[in-house]
This record gives C-alpha cells, structure tokens and sequence, in this order.
C-alpha cells in the first residue's frame, strides 16, 4: 500500500491520500480523542503521541500535529497507523452519527439558504477539500452565513482570509442578500 502525502496551507496539518475510499461522500473531524470512539481510525492516531485532530475526507485524511512535535518524527507513525488499520480491514467508522449539529434558518430564508449551500457544495467544498479540509454550513440570518471550518481549515492561520475575502465575495456575487459570512465553533 502506498499512502502519498501533501502539505496544506496550515503547518500544523499533514494531509494523507491512501489511495482509497475513507468516507465516501461524508465527512467525519475529531477534535480530541474522546470524540473519536466510532471511529478506530482516527482512535488509532490519536494513540500516537503530538496528534491533536483527525479529520477524514472522502479518500482522504488529515491529521493536525501538536505544537510541541516535529513532523519529521511523527509523519512516520502516522504512515504506519493508517496503512496498518486498512490492511487489516477495520472499519474507518462504525455506527452512524446521531449529533447531527442543528441549522439555524428562519423559515422565510429557505429559498435563499438553499442558493447558498448549493454554491458552497459546488464551489467552495470542492476547493477546500483539496487542502484538507471541509466547510459545514451552519446557518443563515439577517444577512450573515454562519459556517463551521473543519480538518485542515480548522485552526489554519489563512482561514479568517478564506472566509472574508473567498467565501463571502462569492456568496455576496451570487447571493445579493448575504452581508458576511462568519466563522462558528461546533
């Protein structure tokens, strides 16, 4: 098995291409270890001592190191923990996610909300997955998208600049009644 591995624009982040299915068309991000319980995957790198999220893509994962290790000494534990867990064939997730995150959208804002996630499933989720990462649509009101940033994006010092000058230009082109677009936690 070979697992190729690229940069992306946060450097606390390492992005692992396994030549494979991992999700499919959903995505999965941990946090810390406590959440990951459904996921031997991503149990199975945090494990490893200086891995601080694991985020899994559709073929790919990505993995956001502590500040206190080099990736020189863990890119290659974390190369062996994933192409361990898929020669023995476990699962990346078992069971379903039952903490579906809730939308806040007014009623009247459906026709305007249903613009705004078919531009960001269509031009911006494909572009921010080739970095890693993923934008979950959060919500819509007076003007404000709100969106959580996930894997890569996720504490990347170039994110607040996605959001502001990429995500928001876009949407306002396309969308005349988005004002800003905001960054949420979960």
């Amino acid at each position: 098995m070979f697992i190729e591995t690229e940069a992306t624009p946060n450097p606390a982040t390492l992005k692992f291409l396994p030549g494979r299915d991992v999700m499919g068309p959903g995505t999965a991000d941990f946090a810390a270890p406590d959440a990951a319980a459904r996921s031997p995957l991503a149990t199975g790198l945090f494990a490893l001592p200086g891995v601080a999220r694991v985020f899994l893509g559709g073929d790919f994962i990505t993995v956001t190191k502590a500040d206190e290790i080099a990736w020189q000494a863990l890119k290659p534990q974390v190369l062996g923990a994933i192409m361990e867990h898929f020669v023995a064939g476990r699962p990346v997730i078992e069971g379903a996610d039952t903490e579906a995150p809730d939308e806040d959208v007014a009623p009247q804002d459906q026709e305007i909300v249903a613009q705004i996630k078919e531009l960001i499933d269509t031009r911006v989720r494909p572009a921010v997955a080739a970095d890693g990462g993923d934008i979950v649509f959060r919500g819509y009101r007076d003007g404000i998208v709100l969106l959580h940033m996930q894997g890569s994006c996720s504490g990347c010092p170039s994110s607040r600049a996605t959001l502001k000058h990429g995500i928001e230009n876009m949407l306002r082109h396309y969308v005349p009644e988005v004002r800003s677009v905001e960054q949420v936690d979960m």
